[in-house]
Parts: C-alpha cells; sequence; structure tokens
C-alpha cells in the first residue's frame, strides 16, 4: 500500500444520476455516492478524470440547453483503511415493510431483509427517491402481481417487489447496472423472470405495475413507453423527480390520475393509474 492516495470530491447541482452513469462507464476505480456528488479515491492521479467531467458538464449543458454547476476539490491524503470507513458509514435502515441492510450487517427479525452490497451500484435505500419508491412498492405490490423496473441499476425495488411475491421484469441502458442487479439477486435468493440490457420497449408484456426511478428527463421522454407497458387498471411508480420538475413529468401524463404523491426533501415520487 502506498503512502497516500488521492481524492476528488465532486458537487454536481443537477443530474446526479447522469453523472453516475458517466462515472460508472469510465473511471476505473469505485466511487462513493454523495446526495450532491461523488468522491472518488486513488493511489494514481485523478486529474484526468476531474477533466473528463468538466468536458462532461460543458457537453451536458449543451445538450439540455441548462445551467450545471460542478465542484471539483482534489487533494492528496495519508493512506488509511477508507474502505472499512466507507462501510461504517453505511447503515441499515427499516422502509416500511423492509430492512435494508448492507453485505457486512446482520439481517433483522422483524422486517423483510434486503441485502445490498453498495459499492455495487446506485440504490441502497439511503437516496430518498430509492425509499419512498421502496414504499410505493410496499403498499401497492400484492403476490402474484407482474412488475417491471425500468432503470434498475442496483435492482432493489425488483429485489423488493420479488420478495412479496411479484413476478419481475427489470432492464437498465448500463450492462454494469444489470450485471449488478443480478448479483444482488442472488444475494437475497430472488431471481428476475427477465432482465435485459436496454429500454422496457424490448417487451410487449403489460404489468400490474410499473416502476421506473430514473431522472424527470428521461421521465418525459419514456412517457410513451411507460403506459404502453401497463395495463389499464395497473399502477405507475414514478420517481427521481425533483420538485421543481413535476409539473414537467406530469404534463407528460395527463391521461394518468394521481392515486399518491409520496415527498421526500427536495424530491418527490408519483402513484399514477391510467385514467
Amino acid at each position: 500500500m502506498q503512502e497516500h492516495y488521492y481524492e476528488l470530491v465532486v458537487k454536481v447541482s443537477s443530474h446526479l444520476s447522469l453523472f453516475s452513469d458517466f462515472l460508472s462507464d469510465t473511471v476505473p476505480v469505485g466511487f462513493e455516492e454523495k446526495d450532491d456528488g461523488f468522491v472518488i479515491r486513488s493511489e494514481d492521479s485523478l486529474d484526468t478524470i476531474e477533466w473528463g467531467l468538466i468536458q462532461y458538464q460543458e457537453a451536458l449543458q449543451k445538450a439540455l440547453n441548462q445551467t450545471i454547476e460542478i465542484e471539483c476539490t482534489h487533494s492528496k491524503q495519508k493512506n488509511s483503511d477508507w474502505v472499512a470507513e466507507y462501510q461504517n458509514s453505511i447503515q441499515p435502515l427499516a422502509i416500511d415493510k423492509f430492512y435494508i441492510h448492507p453485505t457486512w450487517n446482520e439481517p433483522s427479525d422483524a422486517f423483510i431483509n434486503i441485502s445490498i452490497d453498495p459499492a455495487l451500484a446506485f440504490g441502497t435505500g439511503h437516496h430518498p427517491t430509492t425509499a419512498s419508491s421502496l414504499k410505493a412498492i410496499s403498499k401497492y405490490v400484492k403476490s402474484g402481481d407482474s412488475l417491471i423496473d425500468v432503470g434498475c441499476g442496483s435492482g432493489i425495488l425488483s429485489i423488493a417487489a420479488m420478495k412479496l411475491g411479484a413476478t419481475v421484469d427489470a432492464c437498465d441502458t448500463d450492462v454494469v447496472s444489470v450485471e449488478n442487479s443480478l448479483v444482488n439477486a442472488e444475494l437475497n435468493d430472488v431471481k428476475f423472470h427477465n432482465i435485459w440490457e436496454g429500454s422496457c420497449s424490448a417487451s410487449t408484456k403489460k404489468y400490474d405495475m410499473v416502476v421506473a426511478n430514473i431522472v424527470a428527463d428521461v421521465l418525459t421522454f419514456i412517457s410513451k413507453e411507460l403506459k404502453q407497458a401497463l395495463k389499464d387498471d395497473g399502477i405507475l411508480v414514478l420517481s427521481g423527480i425533483l420538485d421543481k420538475y413535476e409539473a414537467k413529468v406530469l404534463s407528460f401524463y395527463k391521461n394518468c390520475e394521481i392515486i399518491q404523491r409520496i415527498p421526500q426533501d427536495e424530491w418527490v415520487t408519483l402513484i399514477l393509474k391510467l385514467k
């Protein structure tokens, strides 16, 4: 082990999940996700990664025609067991019927346990969008339901639904997320009915529940696909929405009625049904 390592603290003003996808595709080391950004650590210099993030920010601003602020703080730290420190910082939590715990913590006897390795992918239940999506699944999923998890990430929402007796399909445009979802499903002794890299349009099925915890812009882009995947009496769960974009998202779902709205911090999850 080297005496020192490099640490890059990155703060972004918006589109956290898009930056996470970029880092997953380009960074050869693991990174820690925060509510407002990321921490990247390596024994090699992180200058190139910092440059790449700034280039990506500029390209994203042009593509979305929005101002996106990024702040990068580069430092040299004395080496210590920061992996252990990170593990100690991730605590188990209970969300309605579920107890989400990292793989190094013991399960609970009082809840439905979901074991997640947070090093694998975004989605440990600690982020408000994941937590509120779990609340929706806890309330609305019934044994025997069919569900598709669009943008499955770590697979935590799929696993929660499977533990309630649902038959689950899942997809993600990131092959790493698909692979991680399969690993986490195996950790929890559940199995996907089907899972693939790509969009939900690859499936011609109709589902009792469609769950999409992504970001507001993507929810507008794929609104037609999500609604087409839903049975006439099915439930649509939309999450990953900053409250300031709620009206914009709903404008693409005018043929739906709001069954429930779950706000948490500056985020909102919407439970919809077709009219």
